[in-house]
């Protein structure tokens, strides 16, 4: 997909931009002998094998194959096996190989041993159309002597297997008719195989999104918004699970423009993981069939979601040969101008756009239980306290799968029957991280953020990020309750005790923020564009002047309306606003409106991307996890548990149970709510 301005609009258009093109002046027998000589005596030269076979088309690379059996009498691939080694062997000798017999060759790679690899069938098989499907399960026959249905038949199972049996036929409709009638049917089949009723009809969705036109489901997901307020990803994620889900986000972020930007981002995320080594197979795959379609335009995602150029992240993660053969297939380093370029910013514009029109239903993992009785639960927690030791086990199958709402009612029956404070039993009872989730857990949640913004100001230190991610993703509601609980725990206003612990910029930002006076409402388009401008203009202007221009708009507009002001900060910079905040900000300033943004755009993944972080790497910043945990746990943990799958490509109940241990882990994975 290509965006182009036209008549002050955006508009997407279906062209294909490669990296790698048709040599002029082409001579196959010329190139076969230049091979020739690259590999014969001891040794051979790589670098003239990697220069010529990268900037060659694979029609052209085909023709050299012929050229140098007709010449030679040998078999080219055979001989660069026999040359090379190692990645810079894979991927030289797949480049040699027509789309159909590389497809084919994955394939069999992803299901041959022990395991499968289900992330490569989902890709290769979600982003075909009819031809090549076709041609590559000829080239499979023809390669192995075996049928790839029954194959992938054998080594897969589920909805998984038939969905993928249904794309390996080759078969959705190509004729680019739209039904209208048809289109308000499959709208209401999806809804009733889904969001309508208990449990999911699958086979509905693998008719409907296996064999359906492409502006046939782009209409039909366009309509289904429309209808039900929400998207098909998000119903998708709601009613499949595994890699079905998987699957089933692929085909439709495929076939339908609105998903096609953020699947973009997240379908090229393992290449972030270029280092681990494993992703080396999916990283030569992605490179060597998107070079001659869209590797521009992959390139332009990945800069804007990374920041940082593909180019130069693959110069930093691999080496030798391999790495010279990828960069030859990049085509090129987009951070050497040090500046964000066009293209990325019309993307970033449709992004906006996309976000301020997708409305998210927000999921929570923790709901009020059923037959509810807070005498019964106070009496059970105070059995589990009495007499020798404690049963963490039954302190914490009562708190943590009742609701926040419930939890109060414990307390109050725990003082009523018994005469004792259950937050004081629960402290002398419990320890360390067990005893900050479970007391965190029986707080209200305006107890809880006055506690959590007490700990990140008390002490030497100052956790700024906490007070950053607490201000600003709270509603106006839940600040203003804080505040009376913060003044009424520690006998002094939130806002003293910010402007006592912070100063400058960062500290008026913060009181701004703390006033719980941000503007609520939808955006006025009016105003959005003023506004835009304004924060355009600041650009240009001395950093003090530009910061508290900044702070004026993104700590008091409501974030429906910031999204449209986002979006027309584009159409007049021509760059992002985050990358602005990135490259002309620093400190803590350029931490606090970079959450506004990302908070703004997508609230769940700005969650996602902290719990991450929190836990990645050696140690684990308990605070912020515990934090995270509580206060999203009746809110949308849900959607940051898919957030967290989708871009770090591990669940976040996997993450928590490597990370933490015992009674702790045992809470935590109960608020997570499930595996994905």
């Amino acid at each position: 997909m290509k965006t182009v301005w036209l008549n002050g609009c955006v508009w997407l258009l279906q062209v294909f931009r490669g990296t790698i093109t048709d040599a002029p002046d082409f001579d196959p027998s010329a190139d076969a002998e230049a091979l020739y000589n690259a590999m014969k005596g001891i040794g051979s030269d790589k670098e003239a094998i990697l220069d010529l076979v990268t900037s060659r088309s694979n029609a052209q690379r085909q023709e050299v194959i012929a050229a140098y059996k007709s010449n030679f009498g040998k078999d080219l691939i055979e001989d660069l096996k026999y040359e090379l080694t190692g990645k810079f062997e894979r991927l030289i000798v797949s480049l040699m190989r027509t789309p159909p017999y590389h497809d084919a060759k994955e394939i069999h790679d992803a299901l041959k041993g022990a395991g499968t690899d289900e992330k490569c069938l989902i890709e290769i098989l979600a982003s075909r159309h009819n031809q090549q499907i076709h041609d590559m399960v000829a080239a499979y026959r023809d390669a192995y002597g075996r049928e790839m249905e029954e194959d992938i038949i054998a080594d897969t199972s589920g909805h998984f297997k038939k969905m993928l049996v249904v794309l390996l036929q080759g078969t959705r409709d190509e004729s680019g008719a739209v039904d209208e009638d048809l289109v308000a049917e499959d709208v209401q089949d999806l809804y009733a195989a889904g969001e309508e009723q208990w449990g999911t009809d699958e086979a509905k969705f693998i008719m409907i999104l296996g064999n359906r036109s492409i502006p046939h489901l782009r209409k039909v997901f366009d309509e289904y918004e429309k209808a039900y307020e929400t998207t098909i990803e998000d119903s998708i994620k709601s009613e499949l699970s595994g890699d079905f889900e998987r699957l089933m986000l692929a085909v439709g972020k495929n076939k339908t423009p609105k998903l096609k930007q953020r699947h973009c981002y997240n379908f090229f995320s393992m290449l972030m993981y270029l280092g681990l080594g494993t992703a080396d197979n999916t990283l030569i795959r992605i490179m060597i069939c998107r070079s001659e379609l869209d590797m521009l335009d992959i390139r332009e995602c990945f800069r804007l979601r990374y920041e940082k150029s593909l180019y130069n992240m693959i110069k930093d993660d691999t080496s030798g040969d391999y790495k010279r053969t990828l960069l030859n297939l990049c085509g090129g380093d987009d951070d050497l101008a040090g500046e964000f370029f066009p293209e990325a910013a019309q993307i970033a514009y449709k992004m906006w756009e996309i976000s301020a029109t997708t409305r998210v239903q927000l999921r929570p993992t923790v709901r009020p239980a059923s037959d509810f009785d807070p005498a019964a639960d106070a009496q059970a927690l105070r059995k589990a306290m009495k007499g020798f030791g404690t049963d963490e086990d039954a302190i914490i199958d009562i708190v943590a799968n009742r609701s926040n709402a419930q939890r109060q009612e414990i307390r109050q029956a725990f003082k009523s029957l018994l005469g004792r404070d259950l937050m004081k039993d629960l402290k002398s009872e419990l320890s360390k991280n067990l005893e900050r989730l479970i007391i965190g857990l029986m707080l209200t949640p305006a107890e809880f953020d006055a506690k959590m913004m007490r700990k990140a100001m008390e002490g030497a230190g100052t956790d700024e990020h906490a007070l950053i991610e607490i201000l600003v993703t709270r509603t106006n509601e839940q600040i203003l309750a804080m505040n009376e609980a913060y003044l009424h725990g520690y006998k002094k206003s939130l806002e003293d005790a910010i402007q006592s612990d912070t100063s400058g910029h960062f500290c008026r930002i913060l009181t701004s923020l703390v006033q719980g006076a941000r503007e609520e409402g939808p955006a006025d388009f009016d105003r959005a564009d003023s506004d835009a401008q304004e924060l355009a203009e600041a650009c240009n202007a001395e950093s003090d002047d530009m910061e508290m221009k900044f702070m004026s708009i993104l700590c008091t507009r409501s974030f429906p309306h910031l999204r449209r002001v986002f979006q027309e900060f584009v159409r007049y910079t021509n760059k992002d606003i985050e990358q602005i905040i990135k490259k002309e900000m620093s400190g803590d300033v350029k931490n606090a409106f970079y959450a506004i943004v990302c908070s703004v755009k997508n609230q769940p993944l700005y969650f996602a991307d902290r719990l991450y972080k929190a836990m990645k790497g050696l140690g684990t910043d308990d605070r912020a996890l515990i934090r995270i945990m509580v206060s999203r746990s009746e809110v949308d943990l849900f959607n940051i548990r898919k957030e967290f799958k989708e871009t770090h490509d591990t669940s976040l109940h996997d993450f928590i149970q490597g990370d933490t241990s015992g009674d702790y882990r045992k809470t935590l994975l109960i608020l997570c709510g499930g595996e994905d």
